[in-house]
């Protein structure tokens, strides 16, 4: 076995990741709902956010390795894959000479097949790895090494949400460059698998004679109950948010079903509500990379549609 050298800026990578204070933090669901997705996309025993501190590996997503938070550094295939900015692959880590004497490999979990994307973030500093793992030696392919790159972006989003301004302070949905940040991601991720994404684009109807009738404090209290109903009848899969003063926004992996189903959920969560008074309109679009070439195109397309369900009615209040 042999024990993992030190990155040559290991004093300010570890630095970095105090900075950060997310070691030793409770599970996320952001963080779950990308190791999960990774674990079934792979097909593999385990999937893992792991960070690397001075002497262990510690982690912030666990998806396979049940009742373990953290290992020692020095047994870590982690350690290796942060040595450098590509995805490390180990085929057969018996057959490696790196790995072929570690515990891990030897006994549980039995390592067989390991591969790992550096994370980096937010000064470009690996402070770990998103990495999938499985007792079966396999091959690895160039596409399947650029999807597990995507999935450490994903992973990297989501560090860099803890310390960026990038929620909504009203509604505490993100906000239109959170939502920007991690979209672009998951639609390179739904381009790159060919997969159905959804983006649902809501505008508030009549929040500006709610503000002048009633003042501000009501608009505001109106804003944050569709926040959070949204939060309610869509998944946690899905990306909620504010974009505007009365815009919000939803990206959905899955089909028009979905999508309509998921709003038939929020008109339900409406109605059941004292706010009569609340009303929108909304504009569905699938993902087309050849017609959205950009995210300002996806979005503009959806904002026509939404106004396309607004003039639909014979009576709408802006």
């Amino acid at each position: 076995m042999k024990k993992p050298s030190l990155p040559a800026n290991e004093e300010a990578r570890l630095l970095s990741l105090k900075k950060l204070q997310i070691l030793d933090t409770q599970p996320e669901e952001r963080f779950d709902r990308i190791t999960r997705t990774a674990k079934l996309f792979f097909d593999v025993d385990i999937c893992l956010v792991s960070l690397l501190d001075s002497d262990r590996q510690w982690f912030k997503s666990n998806q396979g390795l049940d009742g373990v938070s953290q290992t020692s550094r020095e047994l870590s295939f982690c350690a290796h894959a942060i040595l450098n900015n590509e995805v490390m692959v180990v085929n057969d880590a018996k057959e490696d000479s790196r790995f072929a004497n570690n515990p891990f490999v030897s006994g549980g979990p039995m390592i067989r097949f390991y591969a790992g994307a550096p994370i980096s973030c937010p000064n470009n500093f690996a402070l770990g790895t998103l990495c999938i793992i499985d007792s079966k030696p396999r091959k690895f392919s160039a596409t399947e090494m650029s999807v597990l790159k995507d999935f450490a972006g994903m992973v990297e989003d989501q560090i860099r949400l803890s310390s960026e301004a990038t929620v909504d302070k009203l509604t505490s949905v993100l906000n239109r460059r959170g939502f920007e940040m991690i979209s672009k991601q998951m639609l390179s991720v739904s381009k790159r698998l060919k997969t159905k994404t959804q983006l649902l684009f809501f505008d508030l109807d009549g929040l500006k004679r709610i503000n002048d009738q009633f003042g501000h404090h009501a608009g505001d209290q109106m804003l944050r109950y569709f926040g959070t109903i949204l939060e309610d009848s869509f998944r946690e899969s899905d990306l909620i948010a504010r974009i505007g003063g009365d815009e919000f926004v939803v990206l959905l992996n899955g089909d028009e079903h979905d999508a309509n189903t998921a709003v038939d959920r929020l008109r339900t969560a409406a109605d059941q509500s004292s706010k009569s008074e609340l009303k929108w309109s909304v504009g569905i679009v699938e993902y087309n990379p050849d017609r959205h070439r950009t995210l300002s195109d996806f979005l503009s397309d959806a904002d026509a549609r939404m106004y396309q369900d607004k003039r639909s009615r014979k009576s709408y209040v802006e």
